[in-house]
């Protein structure tokens, strides 16, 4: 079993990584814990309020394309892990700045590779078992499926199809390239669709929300149709934490919530609940409207979680009827606050 003390975590400010930010304080109270976070829109100080044990978490507002500043941290906090959720993930940001994407997702990821690879390996000589490179990636890196394929596997080949999507797969293909050049210890993971309380408002579910909130149209893209498999934001923090205590080296662990469902069925889902709980609000379904479908939209998304259900005994806990009921108690408290 792989043990930390000194870990970096990147993005740590977004919904996915302040999640996993308070999650490893909490569980594990000796670690000192660096968060590096750039603040863009996705990133904000209050995901970060209330942290347990905060005497040994530090906040450093910078860039991961920053080598000085890395280093700098690698050095100073004597860092052995290093949990990389930082990227440009909103993939219609992707397509109208493409660029941006690549510089973050990819140069960024090269920098931290590079300077762990000096600090660890060249300067203090620390064996597979002292320290950890795990990067958060996504399901997208693989592409489309069709309504009758079987779900990803950790075997199925890139095929992305978004500057978003193509640019982490450029990171995946670094941090494997690291690996078999240097044998630097990396783990890579997979996910599928995020959900849960305070995700940021661009994504579609809080999208969905806020639109029955505020009575305006809930953008669907083209017909709906698109399938996408859901996984609740505790359940994926979880399997990072299996992944980087008990993964191999080298290896890569696909995760999903085994909750895959149409975007349109899924609003309206939320529709119908919703609507229960505020009865004399005007029919939240018939907001629905139908919008121009993005280029390059995949169809279909979905994961095998066998691997790591079979070795490192990990499965998701929620249902998407659980998580959307943790989800929606959330974001209405905060509407009636």
């Amino acid at each position: 079993m792989y043990e930390f003390h000194h870990m970096l975590v990147t993005g740590g400010a977004g919904f996915i990584g302040s999640n996993f930010v308070k999650y490893i304080l909490k569980t594990y109270p000796k670690v000192r814990l660096t968060n590096l976070d750039k603040l863009t829109y996705a990133g904000s100080m209050s995901n970060l309020e209330d942290l347990p044990n905060s005497h040994n978490h530090q906040f450093v507002h910078g860039d991961i394309c920053n080598f000085d500043l890395v280093r700098n941290i690698l050095h100073t906090e004597k860092i052995d892990t290093v949990v990389h959720f930082a990227a440009e993930s909103h993939v219609d940001r992707s397509i109208s700045s493409p660029l941006e994407f690549l510089q973050t997702n990819v140069m960024g990821t090269g920098v931290l590779l590079d300077e762990c690879h000096r600090y660890w390996q060249k300067e203090k000589g620390f064996s597979s078992k002292q320290c950890r490179f795990h990067h958060v990636s996504t399901d997208e890196v693989y592409g489309t499926l069709k309504f009758a394929d079987s779900p990803f596997t950790e075997n199925h080949p890139f095929m992305p199809n978004s500057p978003y999507s193509a640019s982490k797969a450029g990171s995946d293909h670094m941090v494997r390239a690291f690996h078999k050049t240097f044998g630097l210890p990396v783990t890579i993971s997979h996910c599928s669709n995020n959900y849960g309380p305070g995700q940021h408002t661009e994504k579609f579910i809080p999208t969905v929300i806020s639109s029955c909130f505020n009575g305006t149209p809930i953008p669907i893209y083209g017909n709906g149709t698109q399938m996408r498999d859901w996984i609740y934001i505790q359940d994926h923090i979880e399997a990072i934490e299996k992944v980087l205590t008990l993964g191999k080296s080298g290896e890569t662990y696909n995760m999903g919530g085994n909750s895959e469902i149409s975007n349109l069925d899924l609003a309206k889902i939320i529709c119908t609940k919703l609507q229960s709980l505020y009865p004399n609000k005007p029919n939240f379904e018939e907001l629905i409207s139908f919008v121009t479908d993005r280029p390059g939209h995949d169809w279909r998304y979905a994961i095998d979680n066998s691997k790591i259900q079979q070795e490192l005994c990990w499965s998701p806990r929620y249902s998407l009827e659980l998580g959307l009921k943790e989800t929606l108690a959330f974001f209405c408290l905060a509407q009636n606050s």
